[in-house]
């Protein structure tokens, strides 16, 4: 994993760690309940249009997918924090599927944060990985890759 993080900026660190340990403990270990709110303010804002606002709703939206996907996961390839913003490009994997083989969504996660570190705001972008041979398996199947190049 690559981090950016100026190491004197202690509000920039620990937000860094808040967000890691969000993705570790919510999703990775399937805590999504009874964590999230450790992360996540109650008025948390969500700008993705799957997931209702505030931290409640994103336990459930998340506790609903670990309970249905016993390989839920996310893996973090990239994180940057600034001030109050964290940036992080993930590997989500069987949120929608239990196929061993799933190349999962690609996503670049921006946390807003707060004063004591917690996520006020979120915005995300996400894409199918695909494959080698198939670009974007499920919004446009068979549709050959024009470049070499992975998502991470």
């Amino acid at each position: 994993m690559i981090e950016l993080v100026d190491t004197s900026d202690t509000r920039a660190v620990r937000n860094k760690d808040n967000v890691l340990e969000f993705y570790d403990l919510v999703i990775n270990q399937k805590k999504s309940e009874e964590f999230v709110g450790r992360f996540m303010t109650p008025g948390y804002v969500q700008h993705n249009p799957l997931i209702a606002d505030g931290a409640e709703a994103l336990g459930q939206f998340f506790g609903g997918i670990t309970r249905d996907r016993a390989e839920a996961r996310v893996i973090v390839h990239k994180i940057i924090a600034v001030g109050d913003y964290v940036f992080a490009h993930v590997n989500f994997l069987n949120l929608f599927n239990d196929d061993p083989a799933d190349t999962g969504i690609a996503g670049v996660d921006i946390y807003r944060m707060d004063a004591e570190g917690k996520a006020i705001e979120h915005w995300d972008t996400l894409q199918v990985v695909g494959t080698p041979e198939n670009a974007a398996p499920w919004l446009a199947p068979d549709i050959p890759r024009a470049n070499p190049h992975g998502m991470f």
